[in-house]
């Protein structure tokens, strides 16, 4: 009878995360996953079940890792301060790696069949959560008079996803630091003041 081989599943979770980031949900396979992870198939199944359960995982690993930045600007005295601290670090984190370019929750539900729907619907979620956060902190700024009167919070927010997400598109294409920069800076030039 053959011995279950024992592992660290934090590290799986950050050999099998830029998989994930650079290939998307779909485009990884479970192969890809067992290679990455260096743990033998039902050993994976086993402590992660399903790809999907992993991919949430996954998921949940790549905000503590690197999604510290979003706390970090809602903590900021202005709401331009807000925005630019976010934007500036998207741009960042989706430049900093080459072989993983983009952000992992939109690399991931870029494309998907039926069969990625529930992961699809949990990326939409989890970026409906982060523009959540910003409104909330948004309607702060106005309510203390950071804002004018004529800013809608809820659309600020949108507009500082929107523009991220544009980003993390960019990026992935082949998008230059510099030159996602510039598009941070011009977003940046027409904040309500």
């Amino acid at each position: 009878m053959g011995r279950r081989r024992e592992f660290n599943e934090v590290e799986v979770l950050d050999a099998v995360l830029p998989v994930f980031w650079r290939k998307g949900y779909e485009g990884t396979s479970y192969a890809d996953l067992v290679d990455a992870a260096g743990v033998e198939r039902p050993a994976l199944y086993s402590a992660f079940g399903n790809k999907e359960a992993l991919f949430r995982k996954a998921l949940a690993r790549y905000e503590e890792l690197y999604l510290h930045y979003i706390p970090e600007a809602l903590e900021l005295p202005t709401a331009r301060d807000v925005a630019a601290h976010f934007l500036r670090s998207t741009v960042e984190l989706n430049t900093r790696f080459e072989d993983r370019t983009g952000c992992l929750g939109i690399n991931g539900a870029m494309a998907g069949g039926e069969e990625a729907e529930p992961v699809r619907q949990a990326l939409v979620a989890f970026r409906a959560a982060g523009q959540q956060r910003f409104r909330e902190r948004f309607e702060s700024a106005k309510a203390e008079g950071d804002l004018p009167e004529a800013a809608d919070p809820a659309v600020l927010a949108a507009y500082v996803m929107t523009v991220s997400q544009g980003i993390a598109v960019q990026a992935k294409a082949g998008g230059c630091r510099a030159l996602l920069h510039a598009v941070a800076e011009q977003a940046l030039a027409s904040w309500p003041t």
